[in-house]
């Protein structure tokens, strides 16, 4: 498993707006679709403290919350 989880609902707009621009840059990361797997979507409320999506997990600490692509260069050059 990739140290990078993109946590997404399938058919959201905002998660695959995020997919593609992930994907475009050649970021390395795996997808968990959260409305297909109960326990997924309770880890992603406990990490992010909310329920929306798309939610972008690098290691168990750093996390980025019902975001847009234009956040996402931003967060990933933050330490």
């Amino acid at each position: 498993m990739s140290a990078m989880i993109l946590y997404i609902k399938s058919g959201c707009p905002w998660c695959i707006a995020a997919e593609a621009w992930l994907k475009n840059h050649g970021v390395v990361y795996d997808v968990v679709d959260v409305l297909s797997n109960e326990p997924a979507f309770a880890e992603m409320k406990k990490l992010s403290g909310q329920s929306k999506a798309p939610v972008l997990v690098v290691g168990k600490e750093k996390f980025l919350a019902d975001f847009g692509p234009e956040e996402l260069p931003d967060f990933l050059n933050r330490p």
